[in-house]
């Protein structure tokens, strides 16, 4: 495996311990400020920056995005976000170590089933991380981007007051973010293409931002923030093949352990939330 590739993957475990502590800062901080106004967003983006706390997390979220950037030019999409994919268990460890977060039975269960498909994963790399892959397909990533932001806004738009449904939809807006990322990389030169994505990385963040701040708002929190990083890791690791080109492992077996570790990994993630959840945050 290449020295940039290796680099690539451990950006993404800082990226992954990043992004979790940034969304429990943010929860705590978002719990001090009034419920997010999807009609009132400026105002509403000012309150909850009077939260110190809610800053605090958001400059940790900046620097584990920053490291996202770097391991999305450095490696194959698909096993950085594999490797962001294990942040799930770190959700539940932070939760219940360090912000006094009660964790089900079930959750822990599900970051065990996330720790075993990352397991598999690892056994099928070979092959897949020799480049980082940053060539695509125009055509599939535009259906994917307008795929994934339509899916997104109509969802915010029909959720009202459901923290996870919310916290589906911010995923879904960070994962047309973290495509374009990576798409953007592959350009060798600033262009009029280069700008638009630049636009969209932003816009995209901004807006996915203020709707996780209502998600954690109203929570669950660790179900939300389970979600949240569940939902985005899911498209872009799909993203993979689909769209960058990443080969799949020429041997059948391997070709299928890696097809189950994906599974695994989706199917913790959809354990980790308790269906139909209606339980509020409570203040750490």
């Amino acid at each position: 495996m290449p020295f940039s590739v290796q680099l690539g993957l451990l950006c993404a475990v800082l990226t992954a311990l990043g992004s979790i502590v940034g969304f429990f800062l943010k929860h705590k901080g978002a719990l001090k400020a009034p419920l997010v106004d999807a009609r009132r967003p400026i105002h509403s983006t000012i309150q909850l920056f009077k939260s110190p706390i809610y800053t605090l997390g958001c400059v940790v979220a900046t620097t584990s995005w920053g490291f996202h950037v770097a391991a999305l030019a450095l490696a194959p999409i698909s096993v950085v976000q594999s490797v962001i994919a294990g942040g799930l268990v770190l959700v539940t460890v932070v939760a219940d170590r360090f912000f006094g977060h009660h964790v089900t039975r079930r959750e822990w269960i599900g970051v065990a089933l996330t720790a075993a498909g990352l397991a598999f994963l690892a056994a099928t790399l070979e092959g897949t991380t020799d480049e980082a892959h940053s060539n695509y397909d125009a055509w599939v990533f535009g259906v994917v981007l307008v795929g994934t932001t339509l899916a997104a806004l109509i969802l915010t738009a029909r959720s009202g007051t459901n923290g996870p449904a919310l916290a589906v939809s911010a995923g879904l807006l960070w994962a047309g973010s973290d495509i374009t990322i990576k798409a953007v990389t592959g350009h060798s030169a600033v262009d009029v293409l280069s700008v638009a994505f630049a636009v969209i990385i932003v816009v995209w963040s901004l807006v996915a931002l203020l709707i996780s701040a209502k998600s954690l708002q109203l929570g669950p929190v660790v179900p939300v923030i389970a979600l949240t990083s569940a939902t985005a890791n899911v498209i872009t690791i799909a993203a993979g093949p689909v769209i960058f080109q990443e080969p799949l492992p020429d041997d059948t077996g391997a070709l299928l352990l890696r097809l189950a570790a994906f599974a695994l990994v989706i199917t913790a993630a959809a354990m980790t939330p308790p269906p139909g959840s209606t339980l509020k945050n409570q203040p750490a």
